[in-house]
Order: structure tokens, then C-alpha cells, then sequence
């Protein structure tokens, strides 16, 4: 591991998903102790998008800014909302330069699938809907997020894909939980590394299928067609369940004819860029906001 981020393991909070209202708290309370991002310059609004029920978004507008990223922040997919992806949305949109949706969708286990999917889909529509509003070309909106947010982003491109929704010009995908089966190598062995461990990842997917069968919408490793997809930059972190089924799920985006940059950190665990003391954080966060400003550029 990282030196750097080896010496704050023995901080980190230890997640326990069996109560997710405790969960939440003491998931929001760390989100709170983290630097605020430096948005000098940055318009930020609250916005509800119309749907049922309506999703509550924050649209972070650098100036100068042409393309859009619908941003879903991760959390187990039972935890984390606008405010607790504040210090990340805000660094995002200043890395890269791009208008950010930050979109607050429903969590679970109490809005199981596709509740988050339905209002992941809505932020997108809305986004390119209201592109000119937003001052960005409709052509350059991405679809992003991390850890259950990647999950999103992934499932909100098949969904797009196959339903004719708005175009989508590029896929964001870091350490996104993508297969629900917990069959690669590093979900059957990476059992207790740090926020991410094996206990967590199940129920996690416990909370957000309930006794429902993941579909590719759900579990987009699931999917048996990748083909037709935006390009995507899929990042991993070494030392984290979900980095072989990222790793294979890039593999397989590449073999349909998907263009993918892939980035495996080394020395890194799931979540340990929010260490930003780090160089190799550091990097991983300058790395986001270049595939992002590449990707929306002219």
C-alpha cells in the first residue's frame, strides 16, 4: 500500500451497512470534516428536477464552461446525498472545467432498484434538456461517478443506449461497483481492506436489490452487449473488491469496439482519494478533471 495512505488506516471510520440511518451519519459527519472544495468563481444552484418524485440536483457552472457531467456520488448506495458530495462535485467541476449535475437520487434500502437508476436517468434528460439554459453543447454531456455512483453512470449509458435517450459523449466510471455476483479474484480475497470490505460490498447489494434478480440495468457487468456505448475511463484501485470486475468490464468495453482508457492506481483502496494529503490522491483528482476537460473539449 501507499505509504502515505497506509499511515491514515488506523483513522478511517469503520462502515457497518446493518443500520443504514447510523450509516448515514457517520457518513455525513466524515464528508463534513473534509476540506471544502475552492469554487472561487464557480455558480452553484440548487435545482429540482420534474419527475415522480422530483430529484434534487446541484449544478456547479465554471465560467467558460461547453459540456456537462451528470455526476452520481457513491455511498453503498445507502448512504450520501448533495451535500456530503459537495467537497467532490466542486473539485470536479474546477479540475475539469465542466458544468456538474450533482445529482441526489434516492438511496436505499428504503427506494430499492431502479429508484436511483429513474432519477440518475431524469438528471440526465433534464441536463440535456436544459443544455442552452446551462450554457453547454448538448453534443458534450458525460455520465459519471464513483464507487455505487460508477454504477449508476454505467447503468445511465445502457439504459440511454437502448431506450434512445440523450446522447452521451463519454462515460466516467471510478472504482465503480458494476457485478453483484462477487466472483473476481479481488472480491474473493480483498475480504477486509479498508471502507470497502467484502461484508460491505454484499450488503450493499443486499440493500439496493432486495429479492429482486440483478439485471444489466442493475449490475451492468451483467450486460451481454457492451457495443455502442460512449467511450469511458474506467479507474481501479489495487487493493479493492470491486477492481477486477472494473478491470474485465473495460476489457470488455474495448472488445465491443468502445474506446476506454484504463487506470489502475497502484498502492490505493477504495475511497482513499478523499486522503487528500496524498500525491498519489492528488493525482487521481488532477487525472479526473483531464479525461473530463478532454473529453468535452472541442
Amino acid at each position: 500500500m501507499d505509504p502515505e495512505l497506509e499511515a491514515f488506516v488506523p483513522l478511517l471510520p469503520r462502515q457497518d451497512l446493518g443500520d443504514p440511518a447510523a450509516a448515514r451519519e457517520r457518513y455525513s459527519a466524515y464528508a463534513a470534516s473534509k476540506p471544502a472544495p475552492d469554487t472561487t468563481g464557480m455558480e452553484i444552484e440548487d435545482r429540482m428536477v420534474p419527475a415522480d418524485p422530483e430529484v434534487p440536483v446541484r449544478v456547479y457552472r465554471p465560467q467558460g464552461a461547453r459540456g456537462a457531467v451528470v455526476w452520481m456520488h457513491g455511498g453503498a448506495r445507502v448512504m450520501g446525498g448533495l451535500e456530503t458530495e459537495h467537497p467532490w462535485a466542486g473539485r470536479i467541476a474546477a479540475a475539469s472545467g465542466a458544468v456538474v449535475v450533482s445529482v441526489g437520487y434516492r438511496l436505499a434500502p428504503e427506494h430499492r432498484f431502479p429508484a436511483a437508476l429513474e432519477d440518475a436517468y431524469a438528471a440526465l434528460e433534464w441536463t440535456a434538456e436544459h443544455a442552452a439554459e446551462l450554457g453547454v453543447d448538448p453534443a458534450r454531456i458525460a455520465v459519471g461517478g464513483h464507487s455505487s455512483g460508477g454504477n449508476l453512470a454505467a447503468a445511465v449509458a445502457l439504459w440511454a443506449r437502448d431506450h434512445d435517450g440523450p446522447p452521451i459523449c463519454f462515460q466516467l466510471l471510478n472504482e465503480a461497483s458494476l457485478d453483484d455476483r462477487l466472483e473476481t479474484w479481488s472480491a474473493r480475497n480483498f475480504t477486509d481492506t479498508p471502507w470497502a470490505t467484502r461484508a460491505n460490498v454484499a450488503a450493499s447489494w443486499r440493500h439496493y436489490l432486495g429479492s429482486r434478480t440483478a439485471t444489466q440495468y442493475a449490475a451492468p457487468s451483467r450486460a451481454a452487449d457492451l457495443s455502442g456505448l460512449p467511450p469511458a475511463y474506467v479507474a481501479t484501485a489495487e487493493f479493492d473488491p470491486n477492481r477486477d470486475e472494473d478491470i474485465a468490464y473495460a476489457v470488455r468495453l474495448l472488445q465491443a469496439g468502445v474506446s476506454v482508457e484504463l487506470h489502475q492506481w497502484p498502492g490505493t483502496f477504495h475511497g482513499s482519494q478523499a486522503i487528500l494529503s496524498a500525491d498519489v490522491s492528488q493525482r487521481q483528482l488532477a487525472r479526473l478533471g483531464e479525461v473530463l476537460r478532454r473529453a468535452l473539449a472541442d
